[in-house]
């Protein structure tokens, strides 16, 4: 049994690390090998470490629920223009990078401690991309401080991150614990965010490279690839490219012309337009947005003409493409995407690479950054979808209904103080509020069962049969002797290395998985030294809800990375010495609160 549970573990390990689709897929891939797999036990065969009654009873987790019930809550919170509220009252008129990420992180961080931090980053992105390049802001020093102050937001409430509530529901149902009240955590919480934040203004001008200047120079790394062709006959063929106004072009610059073949590189001004010139730009969105109104040039793909609703009646439209997106790894044309979507893809960003191919031909990556031509009711249908980690308006907003937002803030605090206090439990809370955001039309019911990222769900339902598999087999108890005979018995030792592990383990197979999987474990351990299991469970809910050192370990840097033009190093430079403080912090201040 245990050497069955540690191959179907190693190779689910392998695959969080190294595919790109969906994690949902790769752990219940794994729970299905469990329940089939055969095994012997004393000459008698029997099938499967975990048996189907264990996965249903998972799915009925208190943590899953109340974690569907905060999706929600956060939809409610963004259809009444909740962070639209914030933003326009704090973000106003930064005089430097340092003063716009003081404006950014400290209220995100506030904010994430009270609902899930990753609706958080989705709202707050297209507020704060379009006021990064209004106020001529590099976009990337800004993310990931976004990012990462969610992050440590999230950390410091029980509500603030879905780990939380997965480790507290893991407490109540596995050791029959009356649950973690909401700001049991913020004793070691707060004290680590106030660090990582103030870490963020102090390092972010030395780490954070800038990665997108300001708009009027030519190395902008979100530039957009974009080709457009000169009209037949039109007004531009026949005249230079100087005198047709594309040498200069504030934001946006020509890398090359194909002509019927042959490529001209390094574009002189002096030469002249052909009629079917293919004409490669490379440039910012707002720029981008202007060609496509310049006379004299179409777009290049001929999906554009294909769609079904007049031109004058479409929009543009930025979407992130997410790990659950049908057509990664397919080309735009072989995935058919003006089929599937109704919109056609105009121009395509990827963390400042030159894509060298026709729009059709690109093989879209989870977080390629696509401009769009769609129907007018294309963000409506998709703002929720799975297959976007992003989906934002480029020329117009969607109607937001201010009216209710102050509203749906308060349903939230009515909720935080009754829980705190204890009047109702977190589950019937959060239910609570859920279906008074319903009621009261702060969301619809669409909207509510589109909130809900059902991929999050069977994570964490996956990730719990796995950790259930981990302790029925014995794989949690001889882990466990393998950490105490290579750790001592010190409580204080073993739960720094708890932490880093499961730290570590978050920034490789993502927080919640990391969470659940440590889970059995050191229960073992705190049998095996006799010691409270409080401290420990307390270290793998602050380790895995601050998995900051990598884009995979949090779905809040996985969404910024492509709009803010990241290279995966970035992440490194910037997370590890922060990874480095959040441990030792914890390490000193757990066991005071918590002691063995």
């Amino acid at each position: 049994m245990i050497i069955i549970t540690s191959i179907v573990l190693l190779i689910v390990f392998i695959a969080l690390i190294f595919w790109e689709r969906s994690p949902d897929i790769t752990l219940w891939t794994g729970v299905l090998a469990l329940l089939v797999c055969p095994y012997k036990i004393e000459d008698e065969w029997v099938i499967g470490v975990l048996q189907s009654d264990i996965v249903l009873n998972n799915f009925a987790n208190e943590g899953v629920i109340t974690i569907a019930a905060f999706f929600i809550i956060a939809a409610g919170l963004r259809e009444t223009g909740f962070l639209q509220i914030v933003s326009q009252n704090i973000l106003k008129f930064p005089k430097s990078i340092l003063s716009a990420q003081n404006r950014i992180i400290w209220p995100t961080a506030l904010i994430s401690a009270f609902m899930n931090n990753t609706p958080v980053v989705a709202m707050l992105l297209p507020a704060i991309d379009e006021w990064a390049r209004r106020n001529g802001l590099s976009i990337s020093k800004l993310l990931i401080p976004l990012s990462y102050a969610s992050i440590l937001g999230g950390a410091c409430t029980l509500i603030g991150t879905s780990s939380n509530l997965i480790v507290n529901g893991w407490l109540i149902n596995e050791l029959g614990h009356s649950g973690l009240g909401i700001f049991e955590i913020s004793m070691v919480g707060i004290p680590i965010a106030i660090f990582g934040l103030l870490y963020i203004l102090i390092s972010s001008h030395w780490l954070l490279i800038d990665r997108t200047p300001v708009i009027d120079q030519d190395d902008d790394s979100r530039q957009y690839t974009v080709e457009m062709i000169v009209e037949d006959n039109g007004i531009l063929a026949g005249k230079s490219i100087e005198n047709a106004g594309l040498r200069g072009l504030n934001g946006l610059y020509l890398i090359e012309i194909d002509r019927d073949g042959e490529i001209l590189p390094a574009v002189s001004s002096e030469i002249i337009l052909h009629g079917n010139d293919r004409l490669v730009f490379a440039g910012i969105i707002d720029s981008v947005v202007d060609l496509q109104n310049l006379r004299g040039l179409i777009p290049a793909t001929n999906q554009i003409f294909k769609l079904s609703e007049p031109r004058r009646r479409r929009h543009l439209i930025e979407a992130v493409v997410s790990n659950k997106c049908p057509l990664v790894g397919k080309s735009i044309r072989e995935g058919k995407f003006r089929t599937n979507y109704n919109a056609a893809v105009i121009a395509v960003a990827r963390s400042g690479e030159r894509i060298n191919k026709k729009i059709g031909d690109i093989v879209l990556k989870v977080g390629d950054v696509l401009l769009l031509e769609a129907r007018s009711n294309f963000l409506e249908q998709q703002k929720n979808s799975a297959d976007f980690y992003l989906v934002s308006s480029v020329s117009d907003s969607p109607f937001i209904e201010h009216k209710l937002g102050y509203l749906s803030i308060t349903l939230l605090g009515t909720m935080v103080i009754t829980v705190s206090t204890g009047v109702v439990s977190i589950l019937t809370g959060a239910l609570l509020t859920a279906t008074l955001m319903i009621l009261t039309g702060c969301c619809t019911p669409t909207q509510a069962r589109r909130a809900i990222d059902l991929e999050t769900v069977l994570v964490i339902v996956a990730a719990l049969c796995l950790g259930k598999a981990i302790e029925i087999s014995g794989l949690a108890h001889n882990f466990s002797n393998i950490m105490l005979s290579t750790f001592g018995d010190s409580p204080e030792v073993m739960l720094s290395t708890i932490f880093i592990t499961t730290m570590i383990l978050g920034n490789l197979i993502t927080s919640k998985a990391s969470a659940v999987l440590m889970l059995p474990i050191v229960l073992a351990i705190s049998e095996s030294m006799g010691v409270s299991i409080m401290p420990f469970i307390i270290a793998v809910m602050i380790a895995s809800a601050t998995a900051l050192a990598t884009p995979i370990g949090y779905p809040t840097n996985l969404m910024i990375f492509g709009i803010g033009g990241y290279k995966f190093k970035d992440y490194l430079t910037m997370g590890i010495p922060l990874s480095i403080g959040i441990w030792v912090i914890a390490s000193l201040l757990i066991p005071i609160f918590w002691p063995f």
